[in-house]
């Protein structure tokens, strides 16, 4: 089966997201897909299918891997399927049905995960075999989130209560609940690793720190005291600051005080997943040469509370957006962060690491013409 291309025309936008390292974000649009490289901000795939619109796209870091669910006025790809799609073979390598709307899709070198409204479905990659089965609390948003880093496999979630998250350590093993808020939860976000959480609940005023291995919640930033929509949480690959973007119109950028120390996790060894450890020339190219350091002894222990003038505090660099709009955020290089918006619209901006406050715009584009309302 192959992709059907239109032509091109005014489409509406019904989705962006980032890739899994903001190289990329992708766009879901009323005739296909795009996808967008940031630096500098250039359409490199453009897609508009026959037969309506794609409500989810999802990538693989930048690679030719692309997952992707159709709309509600798609009469080729259905809300309820998942098509896996090789833009270098051009062809569909995987496509996975289910009995309701899918929320979201999630990926990572060696995963698909699947996101209904009560349960969760994880993948393996290579075979597409079935491993994993996750009941949730009723989940319309399709919160979930996954480690990227090939010696962690680590996924987060919705539990069975509100404000309860469940995470997932696939290579040790063990799950472990965490009573983040009283509230239903807004956004969940893991650092590469996945030893580090952050949480919003739909009240949107505190954002919520914990270690993953043992729950323990490490820090506690204030948005604001006035209730907002979250949507989007950022965690810099540095593990340094926090980004956190709502309906109120404020990009707010937090600086971490995670303690670490270098102790009692650095023994934990992972337990090996063996249907993760066949290679094939399809996923070759996608998993880099990266550092084969332990991650357990470079981030291993973090425990404890921190003092109580850690707690509740306030953002340390602003930047304005258009109000009630979905902006989604992601760290750049060099202290910039980046945003794209349910709008058609990209910013880069900078702050200063030291001395914090306003933001300073360095880049402001429409990448999609037709203005859309938020969600």
């Amino acid at each position: 089966m192959e992709l059907e291309f239109a032509d091109d025309g005014d489409s509406e936008l019904l989705s962006v997201a980032w890739n899994q390292d903001g190289g990329c974000f992708a766009a879901g649009t009323s005739h296909g897909l795009r996808i967008y490289n940031c630096d500098p901000l250039k359409e490199i795939f453009k897609y508009d299918l026959r037969g309506g619109g794609i409500k989810i796209v999802e990538m693989l870091f930048c690679s030719n891997i692309l997952a992707f669910v159709g709309g509600k006025d798609n009469s080729k790809f259905s809300p309820n399927k998942v098509i896996i799609w090789d833009d270098k073979q051009r062809l569909f390598i995987g496509e996975f049905s289910f009995g309701s709307e899918v929320r979201a899709v999630k990926l990572r070198r060696d995963r698909i995960v699947v996101v209904l409204k009560h349960k969760i479905y994880v993948y393996n990659f290579i075979y597409l075999r079935l491993l994993h089965q996750i009941e949730t609390i009723a989940n319309s948003r399709g919160l979930c989130c996954l480690s990227q880093n090939m010696n962690t496999s680590v996924l987060a979630c919705p539990g069975l209560e509100p404000g309860q998250v469940r995470v997932e350590h696939f290579g040790l093993g063990m799950a472990k609940l965490i009573k983040a808020h009283d509230a239903q939860l807004a956004c969940l976000a893991l650092t590469m690793d996945g030893l580090l959480l952050a949480t919003a609940s739909t009240k949107g005023t505190l954002i919520r720190i914990f270690n993953t291995m043992d729950g323990t919640r490490l820090q506690e930033v204030r948005r604001g005291v006035i209730r907002a929509d979250i949507y989007s949480i950022a965690l810099s690959p540095n593990v340094q600051w926090l980004a956190v973007s709502s309906n109120n119109g404020t990009l707010h950028i937090f600086s971490l005080k995670v303690q670490v120390m270098e102790d009692d996790y650095a023994s934990a060894e992972q337990i090996p997943d063996s249907t993760s450890q066949v290679s094939v020339p399809l996923l070759e190219p996608l998993v880099s040469s990266t550092s084969r350091v332990n991650p357990w002894s470079s981030l291993s222990l973090m425990k404890g509370f921190l003092p109580k003038c850690f707690s509740e505090e306030w953002s340390f660099a602003q930047f304005h957006l258009p109000k009630y709009t979905k902006f989604i955020a992601a760290f750049g290089s060099e202290n910039t962060v980046m945003v794209v918006g349910r709008n058609g619209s990209f910013y880069r901006c900078s702050f200063d690491p030291i001395n914090g406050g306003v933001m300073k715009q360095q880049e402001c584009v429409r990448f999609h013409n037709h203005l859309q309302q938020a969600m």
